[in-house]
């Protein structure tokens, strides 16, 4: 832009734009919580809030707002009916020993969340911000590149048409418990939290994957430096702690992130039973303007168990051969109609 051709008026309403555009990238500014009225958090012996033990954050609480639910919260008794309906739904999945039961069958293998500890929460979604619990519609560049993944993925063929077109979860690469944001799964949405004065580590059971963060101060990674999971960066705020993690690899976009994602995490123990996790995203490339969510955090039992996935073994291998075999017989179909 050439400022000697403005006038003064031209300068000024630049001005304005330019500040405009910048608050817009600025998440709502929500108060961290607070713990219930006669709870001191406990310290570690270095005075930092204790986190450590493990934790789940399993819930039935969808992240957007579901069409037809009005309000930001539903009532206790909402709930307790929504969440019994869930493990109802879960446990009718299967008849153990009929052809449908070839799959996780959650009841079985004792994985259904409605068997472990529940994050329940009153929220109608996990996203508080944007009010209408709902991620913002795409900017114009970010639906050209939804696009542009669309027809990459076509052209790459079906999913089952080679082991690099496969989910990055069926391949055992990454999933989405890891984070960040650290999301709840269908099964193995546990954490394992570690402390130390200068790290904070979160192992995660879904994979086994472990987030060292550190927090002694030091500046984000340099740009080029790209990860599964970013390059995440600690501090506390009182006796919030809080991640910032940026430099993403782009390979695993997050409800379709680019590389350019940026996620500040906040965590704050209200009582002995509960963290509060709350997530900002920020992609100016992808979204006009960011979007915050919160889930809880509920203690657990341990330990974290090995999550013992396929990656080079038998499953995959099966998955693509399954495949072959049900071409060959359509193939075979086809040609006896001839």
């Amino acid at each position: 832009m050439n400022f000697r051709s403005l006038n003064s008026g031209s300068i000024a309403a630049a001005a304005i734009a330019v500040v405009l555009l910048t608050a817009n990238r600025v998440a709502a500014q929500v108060p961290d919580p607070q713990p219930i009225a006669g709870y001191t958090v406990p310290r570690t012996k270095e005075g930092q809030p204790d986190f450590e033990g493990f934790w789940t954050n399993a819930t039935y609480t969808p992240l957007q707002r579901r069409d037809g639910v009005a309000g930001e919260f539903y009532t206790a008794e909402e709930v307790a009916a929504s969440e019994a309906r869930a493990a109802r739904r879960e446990s009718a999945q299967t008849v153990p020993g009929t052809t449908a039961d070839v799959h996780y069958d959650f009841t079985q293998f004792g994985l259904d969340r409605s068997q472990s500890t529940l994050a329940s929460s009153l929220r109608t979604s996990l996203i508080f911000d944007p009010p209408d619990g709902r991620i913002p519609p795409r900017t114009a560049e970010g639906e050209r590149i939804t696009a542009q993944r669309e027809e990459q993925a076509r052209l790459r063929g079906g999913r089952f048409d080679s082991a690099e077109n496969n989910q990055l979860s069926d391949r055992c690469i990454i999933m989405g418990g890891a984070g960040p944001p650290m999301m709840n799964m269908v099964y193995n949405s546990n954490y394992q939290i570690v402390q130390s004065r200068d790290y904070v580590m979160f192992l995660v059971e879904m994979i086994h994957d472990a987030r060292i963060i550190p927090l002694d101060g030091r500046e984000q990674a340099d740009a080029n430096v790209r990860q599964w999971m970013g390059t995440s960066r600690g501090h506390w705020e009182g006796d919030t702690l809080v991640v910032e993690t940026a430099n993403f690899n782009g390979k695993n976009p997050f409800r379709g992130s680019t590389e350019n994602m940026r996620v500040t995490e906040r965590f704050t123990r209200v009582d002995d039973e509960t963290i509060i996790y709350r997530f900002t995203i920020d992609d100016e490339i992808m979204w006009p303007r960011p979007w915050s969510a919160e889930l809880s955090m509920k203690k657990t039992i341990g330990p974290l168990f090995e999550h013992a996935c396929h990656e080079g073994n038998y499953g995959l291998y099966n998955t693509l051969v399954g495949a072959r075999r049900e071409e060959r017989l359509a193939a075979e179909a086809a040609a006896a109609q001839e």
